[in-house]
C-alpha cells in the first residue's frame, strides 16, 4: 500500500479510472453482441456510437475504433445479402 499521500490519490483515481473503463468495455461488448445478433441499421448506429466514446475517451485508439467500425459494416452488407 502506497504510504505518500499523493502516492494514495493516484491509487484510488487509478481504481476510479480502471472501473469506468471496464464499464465501457463491457457497453461495448453488449452493443457488439446485440448487433451479431440482429444487425440492423439501429444496432449498427448503437456500436460505432460506444466506438465513438472509446475513442473520446481515450480507451481506444482512432484508427482501431475506424477499422472495427468498418469490418463491421463489411458484415452488415453480408447478412443484407
Amino acid at each position: 500500500m502506497p504510504i505518500i499521500k499523493s502516492a494514495k490519490k493516484a491509487a484510488r483515481q487509478a481504481e476510479k479510472r480502471t472501473a469506468h473503463n471496464q464499464q465501457i468495455k463491457k457497453d461495448i461488448k453488449a452493443a457488439l453482441k446485440a448487433f451479431k445478433d440482429n444487425p440492423v441499421a439501429e444496432n449498427m448506429a448503437k456500436i460505432q456510437s460506444e466506438y465513438d466514446k472509446a475513442v473520446k475517451k481515450g480507451l481506444l485508439k482512432k484508427n482501431t475504433a475506424s477499422r472495427r467500425k468498418a469490418s463491421l459494416a463489411k458484415f452488415a452488407k453480408a447478412a443484407k445479402a
